[in-house]
């Protein structure tokens, strides 16, 4: 059940960080005057679909409690670096995003890091 947790929290997190950034290319960059960044911000927080990625930040903490009742901290923490692959494939195919040699070598780097973290 441990490694559920731990998988529930890398993919509320990277559904977060997806919906934040799909919804912000919808709306635009940022003002620069302060008054309009401060609107903009304010509006752009309470967006349905930005809301939902603060909902799933807060899953991905109660998740990540789970977990930490189940594995030592130092145990655990090295698999929420898997949220960068899950966030690179995703933005492939969900923000058209590119995915170059240098991205696909350290994502690789991190799961072999993972590989060598778990063992110990």
């Amino acid at each position: 059940m441990g490694y559920l947790y731990i998988a529930l929290t890398v993919l509320f997190s990277a559904y977060g960080q997806l919906i934040l950034k799909w919804r912000l290319n919808q709306l635009g960059v940022v003002p620069q005057p302060l008054k309009e960044k401060f609107i903009f911000l304010f509006w752009a927080v309470f967006d349905p679909y930005i809301f939902s990625g603060f909902v799933a930040a807060f899953l991905a903490s109660l998740t990540w409690m789970a977990a930490l009742t189940k594995f030592e901290l130092s145990q655990a923490y090295p698999f929420t670096s898997m949220s960068f692959v899950v966030v690179l494939v995703a933005s492939y195919f969900l923000l058209n995003e590119p995915v170059t040699w240098a991205k696909i070598a350290g994502c690789g780097l991190i799961v072999a890091g993972l590989v060598l973290m778990s063992r110990g």
